[in-house]
């Protein structure tokens, strides 16, 4: 038996350069199962992203969905992509295994922690407090550099990095620090700063977009406070979920979250198509 992809409609073409397109899953011209191929909203025209891959119940566990991903990927190389990525929450373990199987490797990993009701008690000496305007701006440059500096340790090329960190930080600070549902924190310990916090607020959750000890004071227990911190001021705001990013490889922050309590709801994977 034959398993083929079908278009099921033309190919989309956005404003920004961005292609999608939805194709059937058939073998032997009978549907399947449906898959949604793009490219990468994140990551630009060169990264493709399988956005959905669906196989009806009574065709899996026969190699259905392994040569749809494969098929993916042959489109992908068709639109020029370089790369090709996909998301698959923790919880489907058959999924990861097909993935990791077909060569994806884990680019980072979402996670999260449910929290109670009461705040906990920074270490003595630590206190959280609002940036000002004038910390604003000299963290928003430094925090720029580094996350363009970041993706190009990650693969991206120089100019799409610096391209990607400009537009990322103009769509999430319209206003800079006056960005609505934004916090901005230092951190202070007996006086003096030790690191910075930038929460989102959600509607059903907080999520950290940068968390940093700075350099001068690291190993001394300051990004567990800042995790403290974060963390009250997501009970402050009344939710109960606090969500974060992690990039692969990061081991010192990964055994952080986990040794607090977050848990793994989401991997995306990739693999290099050249």
């Amino acid at each position: 038996m034959t398993t083929t992809l079908r278009p099921t409609e033309p190919l989309q073409h956005g404003a920004d350069g961005a292609l999608s397109r939805r194709f059937q899953v058939c073998v032997n011209s009978r549907p399947v199962g449906t898959l949604h191929l793009g490219t990468s909203r994140n990551l630009g025209a060169r990264v493709a992203r399988i956005d959905d891959l669906r196989i009806e119940e009574p065709d899996r566990r026969r190699g259905r969905g392994t040569v749809a991903a494969l098929a993916a990927e042959e489109v992908a190389r068709g639109w020029g992509c370089r790369q090709i990525e996909l998301g698959v929450p923790a919880a489907e373990e058959p999924a990861l295994r097909l993935v990791e199987a077909l060569g994806y490797v884990p680019r980072n990993r979402g996670m999260e922690k449910r929290l109670g009701d009461i705040p906990s008690a920074l270490p003595t000496g630590s206190l959280g407090r609002a940036m000002t305007g004038a910390e604003f701006e000299e963290w928003l440059a430094y925090e720029s550099r580094a996350y363009t500096r970041m993706w190009i340790e990650r693969g991206l090329p120089e100019t799409e990095a610096h391209e990607k960190s400009r537009r990322d930080h103009e769509q999430l600070l319209p206003r800079g620090i006056a960005t609505e549902d934004m916090r901005f924190s230092i951190l202070e310990h007996e006086g003096t700063r030790v690191g910075t916090l930038w929460l989102a607020l959600w509607k059903d959750q907080v999520w950290v977009y940068d968390v940093e000890t700075d350099a001068a004071h690291r190993g001394r227990g300051h990004g567990r406070t800042l995790m403290l911190l974060a963390e009250n001021q997501t009970i402050a705001a009344g939710r109960r979920v606090l969500g974060l990013n992690v990039f692969a490889g990061n081991t010192p922050a990964e055994r952080l979250y986990e040794s607090l309590g977050y848990v793994t709801v989401s991997y995306v994977l990739y693999k290099n198509l050249i």
